[in-house]
Parts: structure tokens; C-alpha cells; sequence
């Protein structure tokens, strides 16, 4: 009993580290495109993360991964590593990083919905009705507000959490196996032989009109959005629980909304404040509801 609390708080305390990091994505990112094309920018901090992951793989001689692993880990790829910073990437380019964030109110279902799917987690029925509550307020705020800000932002957003969720359940899955460093690490090497011709083709010709925040932006989103905040979570994530460590996400607009604030000097609208307390206040409690899953041994 222990044992088991004691991972569960571990699992608790690695997916607060990894909410925390990821909280200055958006911002990070909004900065980064100010002067980086977006598709540049995509291949260009999954290749800067993908060689520091190859490096961590040989230094502390990771085992490869078995041929039925290998699937799993380009679904991961695919989620985190593609899927996710390209959206957002464009996405931001039509709306501000303050509304964008408001859309990650939507991850702690998306990820939940996946840990059922794909994690065999099964939460009980009123765990699905505070998240559709959740869920129902902050598609009426885009609905609402969508229009006059950009629909097709919007749509990319929600289409990122969808492929994000997926993600972060696929690789909290493997995480159970492999190891939660490794799960990231492996799924950044998968990428590079797309990810980094992608980005010396898509090399600006002169680098002399990016900006130095635009730098700092790439930089946070190559080390930490794409692999440091990621080691924390996925051992989150499998020592805590898909669908209860997921609700952690929850905090991320707040800091996110911070950030952008203070770093990006964006106004951040009364409406994004309530609707994201809304959305904290029904997925806390569709938390209460969520069943954990039992810490494997095996998630470091």
C-alpha cells in the first residue's frame, strides 16, 4: 500500500513538472512564428530534439524497442512530435496564443477518451458527464467567439487536441514498458528522417530578419515543449493514470494565460478567464470519477 501511494504521488508530482513546462508552449510558440515559418519551425524543433533524444538513447544505452513497440511509437511520432506542434504552429498564426490556449481546457477529455480506447482505462459514468459539461463550454466559447477571431484557428486547434490526446495516451501505454523517457526519445529518432530534411528544405534563405524571441521561442520549444516537459509527463502518466493525471491539464491555461501576458503583453479577455474556470471546475470534478490505473514497475 506503500509502495503504491508512493508512485501514485511520484506520478502526481512528474505530471505537475511536465503541465508546468508545457504551459509556455503556446507562448513559446507564438513567439517563434512571429519570425519562423510554421512548417519550419515544426521540423526544426523535432530535428534539434530528435538528435538530443539519439544522443540520451546511446549515452545511457537504451534497449531497442520490440517490433510490435514500433507501431505504437509512430502513432506517438505522429501525435506529439507532427501532429500537435504543426497545428498549433499554424493555428497560431490566425489567432493569439490567449485563445489558443483556451482550447487546452479540451485535452483532459481528449486524453482521457484515449486512455479508454487505447489505454483500457474505464472511468465511471459521471467522470463523462462533468467532462462533457467541460467540453460543451469551451466549444461555446469558439462557436461564439470563433467567428470573429478566426474559424479556420479554431479548427486547427481542435484538431491538434484530438491528435494530441492520442499521443499522450499511446505513449503513457508505452511508457508502462519502455520507460517514459524512452517512450519520447525513441518517437523523436523515428521522426528525424522525415522531420529533418523537412526542415533544411524549408530553411529560410537568410536568417537576418528573425528575431532574437523568435530564437528563444524555437529554443524553449525544441528542448523543453518537445522533450524535457515530456519525460515528466509520460512517467506522470503511467505511474498516475491516463484519465487522472490528464485532469493536471487543467492548470495549464491559467499558467498559460500568465505567460502570455506577461511575455507576449497579449490582453487576455474576461470571457477566456471564465470559460476556462468553467472548464477546470467540471473536469476537477469529473476527476473524482476517474478510476487510476495501477502504477507499473517499469516507468522511468
Amino acid at each position: 500500500m506503500r509502495k503504491t501511494l508512493d508512485a501514485s504521488t511520484d506520478g502526481w508530482l512528474c505530471g505537475l513538472a511536465g503541465v508546468l513546462i508545457f504551459s509556455g508552449s503556446l507562448p513559446a510558440t507564438r513567439l517563434a512564428v512571429l519570425g519562423l515559418d510554421p512548417l519550419f519551425l515544426t521540423g526544426a524543433r523535432a530535428t534539434l530534439a530528435g538528435v538530443l533524444g539519439a544522443l540520451l538513447l546511446v549515452l545511457f544505452r537504451a534497449a531497442r524497442p520490440e517490433r510490435r513497440e514500433v507501431w505504437p511509437l509512430v502513432i506517438v511520432a505522429l501525435g506529439v512530435v507532427v501532429g500537435f506542434p504543426l497545428l498549433t504552429a499554424l493555428a497560431l498564426k490566425h489567432v493569439s496564443s490567449a485563445h489558443a490556449i483556451v482550447f487546452v481546457g479540451l485535452l483532459p477529455l481528449s486524453t482521457a477518451l484515449f486512455g479508454v480506447l487505447r489505454g483500457g482505462e474505464r472511468p465511471q459514468a459521471a467522470f463523462w458527464l462533468f467532462s462533457a459539461l467541460g467540453s460543451a463550454a469551451v466549444v461555446a466559447f469558439a462557436l461564439r467567439h470563433g467567428a470573429n477571431a478566426s474559424p479556420i484557428g479554431d479548427a486547427l486547434m481542435l484538431a491538434a487536441i484530438v491528435v494530441c490526446g492520442l499521443g499522450y495516451a499511446e505513449g503513457a501505454r508505452l511508457s508502462r514498458r519502455l520507460g517514459g523517457w524512452q517512450v519520447i526519445c525513441w518517437a523523436l529518432v523515428i521522426s528525424l528522417p522525415v522531420m529533418a530534411p523537412l526542415a533544411w528544405w524549408l530553411m529560410p534563405a537568410s536568417f537576418a530578419s528573425v528575431s532574437a524571441a523568435s530564437w528563444w521561442g524555437l529554443g524553449y520549444v525544441s528542448l523543453f515543449s518537445m522533450l524535457i516537459g515530456f519525460v515528466f509527463w509520460y512517467r506522470g502518466l503511467a505511474l498516475g493514470g491516463i484519465a487522472g493525471v490528464g485532469q493536471l491539464q487543467l492548470l495549464q491555461p491559467f499558467f498559460g494565460f500568465v505567460l502570455a501576458a506577461l511575455l507576449l503583453h497579449e490582453a487576455v479577455p474576461p470571457a477566456m478567464i471564465a470559460v476556462t474556470a468553467i472548464v477546470i471546475a467540471c473536469v476537477a470534478g469529473a476527476r473524482r470519477f476517474g478510476r487510476a490505473t495501477v502504477a507499473p514497475a517499469r516507468a522511468g
